[in-house]
């Protein structure tokens, strides 16, 4: 019997925020190989920040991505505080959280109505679908703008924020900025509910997978910027005892990094496993919420990440309400720092989850050595494993439906690299 064979290659992805490929191979009704090709020129951040000062910091992590600076920026201050034994708390703390709330609802409001969506319901581009479904267009522009207000407020600017330093921030509002800003928020709370619902109705494939889930677990609240790292097989660790379970890998189709447990292999990170590992830290109106949604307190189903989403967006509305209702203005806009030669490490929860630094400093705070583990190194190995499982499901179905199915399942991780509307261009080779 001839042995028939199919390679399905994306020579670029493109409209996306970095530079990679796709390459499926197919033999014999089996898929023999999935890699994501990122071939992008590495950026060098950590090479970057050598001998820089740390109040520089912030500012320089920030340019690592424009839609989530915040986590690349809090997860900075919080390793640098960890290594000059700066401990920020009270109101100072509840900003953070706040400033986070913001990116969470403007990136995922840009994911999930502006790129994911019209995977869903059959649109090239949210352009093509906005004629169809024009309320739901402004729905996601009006949370995001939401969000982005937020951040501006907190943040200075809503790319690249300048206001958080080690120790706190340069300004601190007063309660009647937040007052216009809970205004919008009331409004954006209202329409992530709308978001659920509608997201919600969406006709997704009967498709899971037994991920392992890491993310990081506060003892009481929906995790941002603190907590333990936790894994649903049984990982349980300090966010300083990262190296001890996990390591990245150089792997020779791609310039971005693997990272993997060293034991098992890949793992997800992102909204389907701080749903999963922290369902009972959500309010009572967000489960229920979740509930209509048809989701349990666990969802593996990849496809469904676009409702999980959505939840955040709703969640992150609650806790920006909040925060602002129980805001006093703290006396001192941060706490005082003394540089001091050390080792810290900082993990919070970006949008696409969870991002890692190491800094180790000199006594004048210089930075001798940075290491930063962003979210979608640690999702690769997973996408991989995803695009397999969706060739192999789909295989006897047309290669345009198999293109798709592929495109859509890498955008359900919203990876850094691959979030845009429609990006593959497929050629097919047959023996």
């Amino acid at each position: 019997m001839a042995t028939k064979t199919k390679t399905i290659r994306v020579d670029y992805l493109t409209r996306v925020e970095g530079e990679g490929a796709l390459d499926l191979h197919l033999k014999d009704g089996q898929v023999t190989s999935a890699q994501l090709n990122i071939f992008e020129p590495p950026r060098l951040f950590e090479a970057l920040l050598r001998g820089r000062g740390f109040a520089e910091t912030p500012d320089i992590v920030a340019r690592i991505c424009g839609i989530c600076p915040i986590a690349y920026q809090m997860s900075a201050v919080h390793a640098i505080e960890n290594a000059f034994g700066i401990t920020v708390d009270g109101q100072l703390r509840a900003l953070r959280r706040l400033i986070y709330c913001g990116e969470w609802i403007e990136s995922h409001a840009l994911h999930v109505v502006m790129l994911h969506a019209p995977d869903f319901l059959g649109f090239p581009d949210a352009i093509q679908m906005a004629r169809e479904h024009g309320d739901a267009v402004r729905r996601g522009l009006a949370l995001k703008k939401t969000g982005n207000e937020l951040m501006r407020l907190l943040g200075g600017r809503e790319i690249h924020p300048v206001n958080v330093k080690v120790g706190g921030f340069y300004r601190v509002p007063q309660r009647d900025e937040l007052a216009s800003v809970a205004e919008s928020l009331q409004r954006a709370r209202d329409l992530a509910v709308d978001l659920v619902r509608w997201v919600a109705s969406f006709d997704f494939p009967g498709f899971e997978r037994d991920y392992e889930f890491v993310a990081l677990r506060h003892p009481e609240e929906y995790p941002f910027n603190e907590g333990r790292l936790v894994s649903t097989r049984g990982i349980d660790i300090e966010i300083a005892d990262y190296e001890t379970e996990f390591e990245e890998r150089h792997v020779a189709h791609s310039t971005a990094l693997h990272s993997v447990v060293k034991r098992r292999g890949a793992y997800l990170v992102g909204p389907l496993a701080r749903y999963a590992l922290n369902f009972d830290r959500l309010p009572e109106s967000v489960q229920a919420l979740a509930r209509e949604a048809g989701l349990g307190p666990v969802c593996r189903n990849p496809f469904r990440s676009i409702v999980v989403r959505a939840l955040e967006v709703a969640y992150a509305c609650e806790e920006a309400l909040r925060l602002i209702a129980a805001y006093e203005p703290p006396q001192v806009c941060a706490v005082p720092v003394k540089p001091r030669a050390g080792v810290g490490v900082g993990c919070t929860e970006a949008p696409r989850g969870i991002c890692w630094h190491r800094y180790r400093l000199d006594a004048n705070g210089a930075i001798v050595e940075a290491r930063i583990v962003p979210p979608t190194s640690q999702n690769q190995p997973s996408i991989e494993e995803d695009l397999t499982a969706v060739a192999t499901a789909w295989l006897d179905q047309p290669d345009d439906v198999l293109r798709d199915r592929c495109e859509q399942s890498i955008r359900n991780y919203d990876p850094c690299i691959s979030c845009s509307a429609h990006f593959l261009r497929l050629s097919v080779h047959r023996t």
